[in-house]
């Protein structure tokens, strides 16, 4: 358990409204609106949606954890890199996979990490000119020696016709739900209009305690307690 590194990030679009996007981007973002519009929605009503396209949004918080068991006591230490800055951010979150963490022998797990998670960062690296983590960098390897955990991916069994989120997993194995607060569709309005990223940490927080305890039972052991967690 000691080398895998639980993760989850959260995203909101590069503008705070549609207005305010370039005559390039408005073109593009109008382009893509026009391929997931459900309901005639137009380009500006849906620009909210934006940020879970790494070309259009950007990272605001990273959350990560992993279990430090000393044998006695198991503690769940968690931290968060997060705010308006994101390459700042994103630089101290790859500082850390560089300095901490080997492909060889750790990994990254995050629940639909490899559709979402894992693909995302490594876009917004690139995008903003960070050397990317060898943790992250795919380039040359063979799919076993990729060592990224789904936790969405180990509950469908190879079945890959249905979407489980975290928070009806949570509820499958008891787990208190990571969304009592607030849940996805709401960190575009507490970011642009209420300002609070401290919310969006805790929430983004909650998520990562959630997978490794989700993780946990999978495994066969004791989901995460309040007091083995531990905000560093």
């Amino acid at each position: 358990m000691k080398n895998i590194l639980f993760l989850d990030i959260e995203t909101v679009p590069q503008n705070e409204n549609y207005q305010s996007l370039d005559d390039r981007w408005k073109k593009l973002w109008d382009r893509k609106a026009n391929n997931i519009a459900k309901n005639e929605e137009s380009p500006e009503e849906l620009y909210a949606r934006a940020g879970i396209y790494a070309e259009f949004g950007k990272i605001i918080c990273i959350s990560v954890g992993f279990v430090h068991d000393s044998g006695d006591n198991r503690e769940f230490r968690i931290k968060s890199f997060y705010g308006k800055n994101e390459f700042e951010l994103l630089k101290e979150f790859c500082a850390l996979l560089q300095s901490n963490y080997n492909p060889k022998s750790h990994f990254l797990c995050a629940h639909n990490g490899k559709e979402f998670d894992f693909p995302y960062l490594s876009r917004r690296i690139l995008i903003n000119g960070i050397q990317m983590p060898d943790m992250l960098d795919l380039a040359g390897k063979k799919p076993w020696d990729v060592k990224h955990l789904d936790t969405m991916n180990l509950w469908k069994f190879g079945d890959f016709k249905n979407y489980t989120s975290l928070d009806l997993l949570s509820a499958v194995f008891n787990i208190p739900s990571p969304k009592d607060d607030i849940d996805g569709s709401q960190i575009f309005d507490v970011y642009y209009k209420e300002n609070d990223l401290e919310r969006i940490r805790a929430y983004c927080q909650n998520d990562v305690v959630a997978l490794a305890s989700i993780y946990l039972h999978m495994v066969n052991q004791p989901p995460l307690t309040t007091d083995e967690i531990k905000v560093v």
